[in-house]
């Protein structure tokens, strides 16, 4: 099975510190890589985790607030002083083209390769990238400005096919294609082989969900129904969940509830406020109300 990776880069709020970094991800699907937010800093997480620079072609910007997307001016920079020639894409609300279009003028004049901005409405749920192997769907949240989640969910796997019964009626290598897609196996006499005796069940289809920053958002648990793992962010203990109200955050017992209600299977919190020296008291909060729950920390890596 191909690798299905969540690598932490940072899980911190709006304050730095030294205990986190501000928000960024990187999702490893296979030979693909996409970032989720690119904090303040994320060029530094990417060299302490040995993520290859090169290798992230797609770039997803939940919102304009600074915590998730202060670090792009300087990642889009170190591509170009890397010699990069592959066309870089970013998902983001409008406004982001807007703003960066100055900047990528006076600080990365003369770079050699293109960038694509995608324009997403954060009120809608749509798919907005997708290739042979994966989609990605918008999560809509709620914030103080318009924000998205994030929804990769790997598409239908062929069926495996069975190598001794593939050997044993003698498949032809320019049909094993079609039989791993359903198809039966016709022998030379005329006998039909049935699909059964020669594949096995596909592999599951993984699935990830992000959400962050956002009040609870019950409404989109059908959205992410049997998530393999959600990352919700868990600003808050619940001692402040007035606060969290007011800046339309999440507590963590409310990110655990998000969690048990949309039946993921697990669930990483994060997006830590900087009041906290420990989080131990926001994952004990979450674990009371869904257990498999674990704590965001820089440099983890989550597979799937």
């Amino acid at each position: 099975m191909e690798p299905f990776e969540v690598h932490i880069l940072g899980c911190g709020s709006a304050l730095p510190t030294t205990r986190h970094n501000a928000s960024s991800q990187v999702i490893r699907i296979g030979n693909k890589q996409f970032m989720i937010d690119c904090g303040e800093g994320t060029q530094l997480q990417l060299r302490r985790g040995h993520v290859h620079f090169s290798f992230i072609n797609h770039i997803f910007i939940s919102h304009l607030h600074g915590d998730h997307c202060f670090g792009l001016i300087g990642l889009i920079s170190t591509f170009g002083l890397l010699g990069r020639t592959a066309p870089l894409h970013i998902y983001a609300d409008q406004m982001l083209e807007k703003l960066m279009k100055p900047q990528l003028e006076f600080y990365c004049k003369g770079m050699n390769y293109p960038i694509f901005f995608h324009s997403i409405d954060a009120a809608r749920h749509t798919v907005i990238f997708e290739d042979n192997t994966i989609t990605v769907e918008t999560l809509p949240q709620k914030h103080r400005i318009p924000c998205c989640g994030f929804l990769f969910k790997e598409k239908p796997k062929k069926r495996h096919l069975i190598g001794d019964a593939a050997n044993y009626y003698n498949i032809p290598a320019y049909m094993r294609a079609s039989i791993k897609d359903g198809a039966d196996f016709v022998t030379a006499e005329g006998e039909t082989i049935p699909n059964s005796k020669l594949t096995k069940d596909a592999d599951p289809s993984r699935s990830y969900a992000y959400c962050s920053d956002t009040l609870p958002c019950p409404e989109n648990n059908m959205l992410i129904k049997g998530v393999d793992l959600l990352y919700h962010e868990a600003t808050f203990a619940e001692s402040e969940k007035g606060r969290a109200a007011t800046t339309f955050h999440s507590t963590a017992r409310q990110a655990a509830t998000i969690a048990k209600d949309a039946d993921a299977k697990r669930l990483v919190i994060g997006h830590f406020s900087s009041r906290y020296d420990d989080c131990e008291m926001l994952i004990n909060e979450a674990r009371e109300i869904f257990p498999n729950s674990i704590n965001a920390e820089e440099g983890m890596v989550i597979s799937i």
